[in-house]
């Protein structure tokens, strides 16, 4: 078997590939990429059993067949290589053989059909989402995500699909994301849990692209097709919770303010918090809003005033400042709105501009127990 192919073209797509493969597996033909050689297409396949990614790529060849390389050897090697055309040829000692410009390297390779293959989605429920459209979900919810083994639903993103929208969901108790799109919907109503890995691969495939995405999914994996890619994963089980429960109904009192004044204000003064409960607290009174923070066991404090545009009674609410410069970070508007009840009722977060049409996004932070 010989092919010819592009060595930064090749290098591209070993790359994103390489995500898939874990630094330590208990299958070592895990470590591998397959490379399948069929009428001048060569597709590559990387897989963990419980994510597998494969892409498509162009090549000169009339040849045909499978073998697995092992991935690191061959991405170092492809590094360090300027833009050329690399010849494969297998050899009969059970190694290929790669002649670049001026060299030729010889590596071992394990046979085609030992690669475990991926899980086919059968009975599937479909959806179509544009490319940037789905990255731009992952992009708002995953981070609030949690990395609790106990509550495995709450490590994924939650996906619900309907008639009038689709919607992302992700929360670890703490902060809960919710991004819905009006402008797109499903066939019928449908709900499921995306594990955290294949979605961080979407996220840097998708990003800024123009291509359907078709997703296909059942009770136990999903599958996103879309050019010349393949994405198959396991989906995680078990219900997710009613976040609607915890999103308050009645929030009379409305803060609006700069994101990036609030943004580095409450970045500043969270340097002087305790360094475990990492607590601010925010005053608000008139048009006046105080942000403040104290370490009592290094008596460091610190305290700042802002302008702003407040209705509401006066209220004093503590929160966990990690948690709000995760979402002050991850709006792209300018302006933003929170909205409070009561002290001890979450917060909710929402952008006031830079939003598509049909887009939202509802951010929620709890609140902590104030040090009075």
């Amino acid at each position: 078997m010989k092919f010819i192919v592009s060595s930064s073209a090749l290098l591209k797509e070993l790359q994103v590939l390489g995500g898939v493969i874990n630094n330590t597996n208990t299958l070592p033909i895990l470590d591998n990429i397959l490379f399948e050689v069929q009428e001048g297409l060569l597709t590559l396949t990387a897989s963990d059993l419980e994510t597998t990614l494969s892409t498509k790529l162009s090549i000169d060849s009339n040849d045909s067949g499978a073998m697995a390389l092992p991935a690191r050897l061959i991405i170092d090697t492809l590094k360090t290589f300027p833009e050329q055309p690399l010849t494969f040829v297998r050899t009969d000692n059970n190694t290929i053989e790669i002649s670049a410009n001026n060299g030729k390297y010889a590596v071992a390779y394990v046979p085609g059909d030992e690669f475990p293959r991926a899980a086919t989605v059968s009975d599937p429920v479909q959806t179509d989402i544009l490319g940037d459209s789905l990255a731009e979900a992952i992009n708002m919810t995953l981070f609030a995500s949690g990395n609790d083994d106990l509550r495995p639903v709450m490590s994924g993103v939650f996906f619900q699909f309907d008639t009038t929208g689709l919607t992302f969901v992700a929360t670890d108790a703490h902060k809960l994301v919710k991004y819905r799109r009006t402008d797109m919907a499903a066939t019928q109503a449908s709900e499921f849990i995306m594990p955290k890995k294949p979605l961080q691969l979407l996220k840097t495939i998708l990003q800024g692209s123009e291509d359907m995405i078709t997703i296909e999914f059942n009770e136990t994996n999903a599958q996103f097709r879309f050019a010349d890619t393949i994405l198959t994963c396991r989906l995680v089980e078990g219900k997710y919770p009613n976040y609607e429960a915890v999103i308050p109904k009645e929030n009379p009192n409305i803060l609006e303010i700069d994101r990036n004044v609030l943004l580095n204000s409450v970045r500043r003064v969270s340097i002087f918090s305790n360094k475990t409960t990492h607590q601010i607290r925010l005053k608000l009174a008139g048009t006046a809003l105080q942000i403040s923070a104290e370490d009592f066991d290094y008596s460091n404090k610190a305290e700042e005033r802002l302008d702003c545009d407040y209705r509401g009674d006066d209220i004093q609410i503590g929160f966990n400042s990690r948690f709000l410069l995760e979402m002050l970070s991850n709006l792209h508007s300018e302006s933003i709105q929170l909205a409070m009840s009561l002290p001890n009722r979450a917060g909710i977060l929402t952008p006031m501009d830079g939003t598509q049409e049909g887009e939202e996004v509802t951010m929620l932070v709890m609140p902590v127990m104030l040090n009075d």
